[in-house]
């Protein structure tokens, strides 16, 4: 618990850099030459805005041809929960086809890429391996791959962005909630990402996308930059970004997007993350448990949790709403996990079988079982991590770490 209670991270300071920074969605005069008079469809969600104003529109509006428009997990609209099944839609008074990647299949069909010249790519991630908007955007690359289609990835900044940690997933594990074999928290701007997949050759086959990254800027290129640093000072005065619009309808602010990757991995554990409450992703805790003297009670909340984790019953555990980070705090943190594996009653119930998939591995829940410290858990990670960063050293596009 002390590491994670210290100086929350300055987000007074933080509002002056994001007024400077322009997303690749917002440099209009370097893509719009690029997909005028041609079929453009559009990989998006309800994050994809310029200004307060749906790319979707924006592009309606300066009379490009939107084809077509494909949706992630959560849907175009962002208000669907958390793994239901998105059927396909229509958008405007056009109708425009909405092509859902959560339904009937999770990567584009010949038939939905039929007649485009180019795909656009615009959306929010935050930086973990197991959100599943980098699977998703792996998918189109591919699919573009395949059928000889251009994309273009407008870039966001990853607000997880100042560290690189975590297990590092293993191909027998590789799933729609981890697809490469990079670390649970990758350290990279979700365009820098998409050069990285495309740059080693992990699409299907090997095959190489047709790939464009419309990167970020600043205004005031010479006082502001977007950098890659772990020391938070640097990387919340200088680059910091705070998210205008939720990513999905469990991470609804800032502050569960920071703690998201503290607390994705009891997902796939009997501790509940508060969904089904007013701070998802913000408290843990589960019936009878013996960690904290926070109680909760989680209900169903349509388009948000519609069926959480111990729905109706009483959880005891931690609110970590209030929790200052510290500055200096810019690793996974597993402490959490440790504590409530060691103080279950039933320990053989305690890990789903979902939990190597979202860790990419079966070594951390063994290591956890055979009572490892977080250092010697840590300690595990450290070759596979350095071998990570020399290859994602070639895809920065931003100042370095």
């Amino acid at each position: 618990m002390k590491k994670l209670i210290g100086l929350l991270v300055f987000y007074l300071f933080a509002n002056l850099t994001y007024a400077q920074l322009k997303t690749g969605a917002d440099q209009m005069n370097k893509y719009i030459p690029l997909i005028k008079d041609k079929k453009v469809a559009i990989v998006a969600n309800h994050t994809s805005t310029i200004q307060d104003v749906h790319l979707v529109d924006t592009l309606l509006s300066l009379h490009i041809h939107i084809a077509k428009i494909l949706s992630p997990e959560h849907g175009f609209r962002g208000n669907n929960a958390d793994g239901a099944i998105i059927s396909d839609s229509e958008y405007g008074p056009d109708k425009i086809p909405i092509i859902s990647l959560y339904g009937n299949h999770k990567k584009p069909t010949a038939a939905d890429l039929k007649g485009i010249d180019v795909v656009i790519f615009d959306m929010q991630d935050v930086g973990v391996r197991c959100y599943t908007y980098i699977s998703t955007m792996s998918y189109v690359m591919e699919a573009c791959a395949e059928n000889n289609v251009a994309m273009i990835v407008l870039d966001r900044p990853n607000p997880n962005i100042g560290f690189v940690d975590g297990p590092v997933l293993k191909k027998e594990f590789a799933s729609f909630v981890g697809l490469h074999e990079v670390p649970y928290l990758y350290g990279m701007t979700i365009g820098e990402y998409a050069n990285m997949v495309n740059g080693e050759g992990w699409l299907n086959k090997a095959i190489k996308c047709d790939l464009k990254i419309m990167p970020l800027s600043f205004e005031d290129g010479e006082e502001y930059y977007y950098h890659h640093l772990s020391d938070c000072e640097q990387a919340y005065f200088k680059a910091h970004y705070k998210l205008p619009i939720a990513p999905s309808p469990n991470l609804p602010n800032m502050k569960a997007v920071a703690l998201y990757p503290h607390l994705c991995l009891f997902e796939g554990t009997d501790v509940s993350v508060g969904r089904g409450t007013n701070k998802p992703f913000q408290i843990i805790g589960k019936p009878n448990s013996h960690v904290g003297n926070y109680y909760f009670t989680p209900i169903s909340i349509p388009g948000v949790s519609d069926n959480p984790p111990h729905l109706g019953k009483e959880c005891q555990g931690i609110d970590l709403s209030n929790t200052r980070l510290q500055c200096g705090y810019w690793s996974l943190s597993l402490e959490f996990l440790l504590d409530f594996y060691q103080h279950s009653d039933n320990k053989s119930t305690f890990f789903k079988a979902y939990f190597d998939k979202l860790a990419g591995t079966d070594q951390l829940r063994k290591q956890i079982i055979a009572g490892w410290t977080e250092e010697q858990i840590r300690e595990s990670w450290k070759e596979d991590l350095q071998k990570f960063k020399l290859i994602r050293e070639k895809y920065l596009l931003y100042s370095r770490n």
